[in-house]
């Protein structure tokens, strides 16, 4: 039987410097995977809204498009830890409303939530979850649910006053009870240094080498969505060619009758086949009579 990655399990790698992997997911054929391919963690990011929807931003999407994606991938995944992205404005009106639309991603099948950010509210949201058996994921250094407010897509923890402001952040969420925390676009140096000074995993979107984790957005890293490649997303494949050379030529072969062949026809059995063809004839003839 696979075993599950838990909270237990990463807090486990990070104490024995074993790093672990993360990747968003969007689909369940996606998930499955993934999930065999051995990603320790599967975050259905807000990223679908640019990636699988067409948004212009992560702020677009709502929380029953969310609901979806989360059932989706769940039920594809055995071993992988799957967590839920919060969307904008999902989680910060009030603690009622966020708790309720929490536990539903964890009904529809998520392991845990992400929730940007860290001021009281969140710590407070935090330790609510925590309390009530959700993991939650911590999210620092660039937001881009905050992008309006930040300014732009900008490299935060920049110097050492801002690099102790997110360490002072990430502590307070570590205290309320996250399991770990994302470092987003923060100088390598910075989210070293934040690393070290945390018992709960680092992972790293942009942080460089030395957190505990590292996560990309699976369509970047597959060579799918070409409207704008991130500075930390490596490309491992090319699907958006793939795609089109399996489209082109399909669309060829449809123009030109080479599909289906053969091999891709149901056919009638030789009786059935001749009974038919009488029945046409048949009909033929009452018409030409009439």
């Amino acid at each position: 039987m696979t075993k599950k990655i838990t909270v237990r399990t990463l807090k486990k790698m990070k104490e024995s410097g074993e790093k672990f992997s993360v990747l968003t997911a969007y689909d369940y054929s996606t998930a499955k995977y993934l999930d065999e391919a051995g990603i320790d963690v599967l975050l259905i990011g807000d990223s679908l809204a640019m990636v699988a929807l067409g948004y212009d931003n992560t702020n677009c999407i709502g929380i029953e498009e969310m609901s979806i994606f989360t059932k989706a991938v769940s039920k594809g995944v055995e071993r992988a830890m799957v967590v839920t992205d919060m969307p904008f404005m999902s989680y910060t009106i009030d603690i009622s409303s966020a708790l309720q639309n929490i536990g539903n991603m964890i009904k529809l099948g998520a392991n845990a939530v992400k929730l940007e950010g860290c001021n009281d509210y969140i710590i407070e949201l935090v330790k609510r979850c925590t309390q009530m058996g959700v993991p939650v994921m911590g999210h620092l250094g660039f937001t881009p649910q905050s992008q309006n407010v930040i300014g732009g897509h900008l490299i935060q923890g920049k110097t050492l006053d801002a690099t102790l402001q997110i360490l002072k952040q990430a502590k307070k969420l570590e205290e309320a009870g996250a399991f770990s925390i994302v470092l987003e676009m923060v100088p390598e140096e910075s989210a070293k240094y934040i690393t070290e000074n945390l018992t709960i995993p680092t992972i790293s979107c942009g942080a460089g080498f030395y957190c505990d984790a590292q996560v990309v957005v699976s369509d970047d890293l597959f060579g799918k969505f070409d409207s704008f490649k991130p500075k930390f997303a490596r490309k491992y494949g090319d699907m958006k060619d793939l795609i089109l050379s399996c489209a082109k030529q399909y669309n060829e072969d449809v123009k030109t009758g080479k599909f289906p062949n053969a091999e891709e026809i149901y056919k009638l059995s030789d009786e059935d086949a001749r009974e038919l063809e009488k029945y046409i004839k048949e009909q033929k003839n009452v018409i030409t009579c009439n």
